[in-house]
């Protein structure tokens, strides 16, 4: 028999033999982060449900809930040591439905139907993209990286995408402005939603959740605890105004992160060639004494 065939029909044999879960019993504590991920989900879900009724407030808080829940499943998998190779493709296949495709319903159905096809396009191009850039996240994840370029995500995070490409409709509620009054920025709609599309599948270095788990002086922990609290009451109290000027602040904070990360970089390229150098000398002074 031809030997591609005999191995094409050995993959199937393991994929048949293959399970969810490797032992019969589960332990309770490795289900619930993947029960945050499904309440994500269903939160994504809901997100575009809200959208083709014209609930746009709610659908929204979804999406905001469920970038809140993706932020939580990983972490608690992480603590309590239960991550697993299912649970990981739940999380990406979740996050592609809530943060790539229920933005795109959202803002099409919103402020881009009138344009039709162009419309659709963009919005297509920004799911495609978010589904880009989780394919290379997962890709990467088995890369080595030195340690400190663990603070950095390459490109914006699919979460973040989806909050920041919802800042037009932020800024039409805020305003309380008439469809009239929003087909002069349509064309500002469609370029803004490209962008966000761009930054997802670009190698811009942006920061990540992971600078949470450093240490901080006694003297910040006060301080940060209230500044918690205040965009907290200003999330529930002014969510519209809140949730623009926390996109505008994000979006600042990318070229900040850019010009972190190559003086990072520049420092420890720097810092190999001094110490090749170093080494090079040393080895130079041992030949000499030995001739």
């Amino acid at each position: 028999m031809d030997p591609i065939a005999n191995e094409l029909e050995e993959k199937l044999r393991r994929r048949g033999r293959y399970r969810l879960f490797r032992h019969r019993k589960v332990p309770v504590r490795a289900l619930v982060p993947n029960f945050f991920t499904l309440l994500g989900l269903c939160a994504g879900l809901t997100a575009i449900r809200m959208a083709l009724e014209s609930r746009y407030d709610w659908a929204i808080g979804l999406i905001a809930l469920a970038a809140f829940l993706d932020g939580i499943d990983g972490r608690l998998a992480r603590l309590l040591k239960v991550t697993s190779r299912f649970g990981a493709e739940l999380d990406s296949l979740a996050d592609f439905v809530n943060f790539g495709v229920a933005p795109a319903v959202v803002i099409f159905i919103w402020g881009l139907q009138g344009q039709k096809s162009l419309g659709w396009i963009v919005v297509m191009i920004f799911a495609l993209c978010s589904a880009m850039r989780l394919a290379r996240f997962n890709a990467a994840i088995e890369d080595d990286r030195p340690k400190w370029q663990s603070n950095y995500f390459t490109g914006m995070p699919t979460p973040a995408a989806a909050i920041v490409v919802l800042l037009p409709l932020y800024v039409e509620r805020t305003f309380e402005l008439e469809s009239a009054q929003l087909r002069p920025f349509v064309p500002l709609i469609l370029a803004f939603t490209l962008l966000i599309a761009f930054l997802m599948v670009s190698t811009l270095p942006t920061y990540s959740g992971k600078l949470l788990h450093e240490r901080i002086s006694r003297d910040y922990v006060m301080p940060l605890f209230v500044a918690a609290m205040l965009v907290v009451a200003l999330l529930l109290t002014y969510p519209f105004p809140t949730l623009s000027v926390l996109s505008l602040l994000y979006l600042g904070s990318i070229p900040i992160s850019v010009r972190r990360f190559v003086a990072h970089q520049r420092t420890v390229e720097t810092s190999a060639e001094e110490e090749a150098r170093r080494l090079g000398g040393n080895h130079l002074g041992g030949s000499e004494m030995k001739h």
